[in-house]
């Protein structure tokens, strides 16, 4: 198993059904959850382990679902508000570096996550179909419809959540 992808990878340019759109909102709405039970009861040496060798501690992970997920979320209003927005992409590399992603609790990040998808999942229910046909504008990867970003970003919570539930497997941690 490539414990990079312990789901497989993601191909944002795959089609997403109109009728997938509610189990994929449902996966964004149960994904901080499943972040805070992945991580429930682990010591702080064990949060400090990184998920696969050269990979992030799972403190990072955790942290860089906060980050990633906010930035989809504001990424979303753009599109919503704007036309083709160009969004800002980050170096998610160096933003797991910073001294915040190092050694901040996790539960900081995981309150983080809870009110944002609370927002988010409001936000992704209320849309039309003519809303998820929106776009941005990603430098790297082109134009991004909305239902495709959503489909991006609920496998990115099961990805990172399989990460680190599959640390804990391989170590036999309760």
């Amino acid at each position: 198993m490539d414990l990079r992808y312990p789901i497989g990878t993601f191909d944002i340019t795959c089609p997403v059904a109109p009728e997938a759109r509610p189990q994929l909102i449902d996966q964004i709405a149960v994904a901080p959850a499943r972040l805070r039970e992945a991580v429930r009861g682990l010591t702080a040496e064990q949060l400090q382990t990184p998920y696969r060798p050269g990979g992030w501690t799972v403190r990072q992970t955790v942290h860089h679902v906060a980050d990633s997920h906010m930035n989809s979320y504001i990424r979303l209003r753009l599109a919503l508000t704007e036309e083709e927005p160009v969004i800002k992409p980050y170096d998610e590399g160096k933003w797991a570096e910073l001294v915040d992603a190092r050694t901040a609790p996790v539960e900081v990040s995981l309150e983080l996550l809870h009110s944002l998808h609370h927002r988010w999942v409001a936000l992704l229910q209320s849309l039309s179909d003519a809303d998820f046909r929106r776009t941005f504008r990603h430098p790297a990867l082109g134009l991004v419809r909305l239902d495709a970003n959503l489909a991006l970003y609920a496998w990115h919570g099961r990805h990172h959540t399989a990460h680190i539930t599959g640390l804990r497997e391989r170590n036999g941690w309760q």
